[in-house]
């Protein structure tokens, strides 16, 4: 009988330990992540994020003359200093600068100063200002003198993302800067809850007139850092999906209940064993 017991508390113990291991594959992110990069590899994806509509842009004009890019600082621009002006310049370096805003339109243009309606969606910033620089240092109007030593600059002011579903602050959230990835904006909603699915997280994406989807993996390393929607563009939902024990009136008790289950149910098939064992 002694024997008998040992072997069931045994069995008990590694019925808990396969247990604990299917619990571990189910929730740990980025699994084999450890393996695959112990050796550094090359960033495959080369991101920059392209100007949408509804976008606001800043654009400064540099130059160390200020009277030929006064027309093109003619909105309220931001000094050196970090505060609002209106109709001034800041200087650096003996050269004048000012910061523009403008807002990308639904045709996905911008009205500038002189050249009028520029193109810019689909472009990335680099892109933008590259071109007006070059519309700048070669006088493409042909009413205004090229501006020979003219330095542009164009910065996506900010975009927003929405984290939905099982997570601990989902939100909207509000993004300086121009590289945001899914695993930052899930770390800054606070990660998701334990009954979050870690598969699949959806993110809804709305780009060139269509409305695109994708699914991630968040468990699997390959899944997460080679989709398309691992960095993330303005307007972007993310969505994560409760598990079958939250998706009913009542989640907390019918979770309680399934642990429950699963706890008898071990109990029950372990005494089953040792009643079997112990009548041979």
């Amino acid at each position: 009988m002694k024997k008998i017991t040992t072997f069931a508390l045994l069995l008990l113990m590694a019925s808990m330990t396969f247990t604990g291991c299917i619990s571990d594959k189910h929730i740990i992110y980025l699994q084999g992540a450890d393996t695959v990069y112990a050796v550094p590899q090359a960033i495959a994806q080369a991101f920059e994020l392209k100007i949408q509509s509804d976008d606001q842009l800043a654009i400064s004009v540099s130059s160390k003359d200020p009277e030929l890019i006064a027309p093109f600082n003619n909105n309220t621009l931001i000094g050196s200093g970090g505060g609002e002006r209106t109709g001034t310049y800041s200087s650096q370096s003996n050269t004048t600068s000012g910061v523009t805003y403008f807002t990308v339109d639904k045709n996905g243009e911008i009205a500038f100063p002189i050249f009028g309606q520029l193109k810019v969606a689909g472009k990335t910033t680099r892109e933008v200002s590259l071109m007006i620089q070059d519309m700048l240092r070669n006088g493409t109007n042909e009413h205004e003198a090229s501006i020979k030593d003219a330095i542009v600059n164009t910065k996506i002011m900010s975009f927003k993302v929405t984290i939905l579903g099982d997570v601990k602050n989902p939100g909207v959230q509000t993004f300086t800067g121009e590289r945001l990835t899914l695993l930052e904006a899930i770390g800054r909603a606070g990660d998701l809850n334990s009954s979050g699915k870690r598969a699949p997280v959806l993110i809804i994406r709305e780009e060139n007139g269509q409305r695109t989807t994708y699914e991630v993996d968040l468990r699997d390393q390959a899944s997460v850092f080679n989709s398309p929607a691992y960095y993330l563009q303005q307007n972007d939902v993310v969505y994560v999906s409760p598990n079958k024990s939250v998706r009913v009136k009542g989640s907390t008790a019918y979770t309680l209940l399934g642990v429950g289950s699963t706890l008898l149910g071990m109990v029950i098939s372990l005494t089953t064993l040792v009643i079997t064992l112990t009548r041979l």
